[in-house]
This record gives C-alpha cells, sequence and structure tokens, in this order.
C-alpha cells in the first residue's frame, strides 16, 4: 500500500517514513505541493501525509485541488503541521482533509492518526 510523505524537511519526511514503513506502507517522498501532484498522477496512492506550509504549492492548495479532481477527490489526507490554531485545523477539515496532525508527534500519535483517517479495510 502506497502513500506519500509531503514535507519540505528532508528530516521530517525521514522520520514520517521510518514509521509508515514499519506500518507496512511504501512511502513515496514529496519536497512540495507540485511534487505531490505529480506523484499522484501514477496513481495507486491509498494516503497523503501533508505539510501544510511548503513551497510551490502549499498544502491547503493540494487538499483543494485533489479534492476538485476525481481521479483523487476520495484519497484521505492527514495534514501533519506546525499550524496548530483552531481556526487553520477547521479551514483544513473544512477543506477536505480527514485529519490533522500537530508536529511535534510521537510515532504512536502519528500511528494512531492514520488509523483514524484510513478504513479499516484499506490497511496494510
Amino acid at each position: 500500500m502506497k502513500l506519500i510523505v509531503a514535507d519540505d524537511s528532508r528530516l521530517v519526511r525521514g522520520i514520517v517514513d521510518k514509521i509508515v514503513t514499519a506500518l507496512g506502507f511504501e512511502a513515496l517522498h514529496a519536497a512540495n505541493g507540485k511534487e505531490t501532484l505529480d506523484i499522484l498522477e501514477n496513481g495507486g496512492i491509498s494516503l497523503v501525509l501533508l505539510d501544510w506550509n511548503m513551497p510551490v504549492l502549499n498544502g491547503m492548495d493540494v487538499i483543494k485541488k485533489m479534492r476538485s479532481d476525481d481521479r483523487f477527490k476520495n484519497i484521505p489526507v492527514l495534514m501533519v503541521s506546525t499550524e496548530s490554531e483552531e481556526d487553520r485545523i477547521q479551514q483544513v477539515l473544512t477543506a477536505g482533509a480527514q485529519g490533522y496532525l500537530p508536529k511535534p508527534f510521537t510515532p504512536g500519535q502519528l500511528t494512531e492518526a492514520i488509523g483514524r483517517v484510513l478504513p479499516d479495510n484499506s490497511r496494510p
């Protein structure tokens, strides 16, 4: 099962990669929003872990583009970001993300958040 780890920080991508690989996912990395959309074009993605603050296209732009495209509108999105104000979180959820996880997080918190946004039958 493939997911996208979209974050402009190589360190964060590496940390998330280790956690999700241990859960049985194959992680594809994107350093910005455009790379995220490019990876989606190839198909086969079951989940997007998305940072808000990225270059080229930010996470909110990616969610809006995903939700307006029939090919991607049903792919779950978990926003993982340092943005922690309640109104910002609500913006993300209203735009179409299934969940939100503030940074910093523990491996357990990421695992629980993924479990909340992915249906039981679509986990590795």
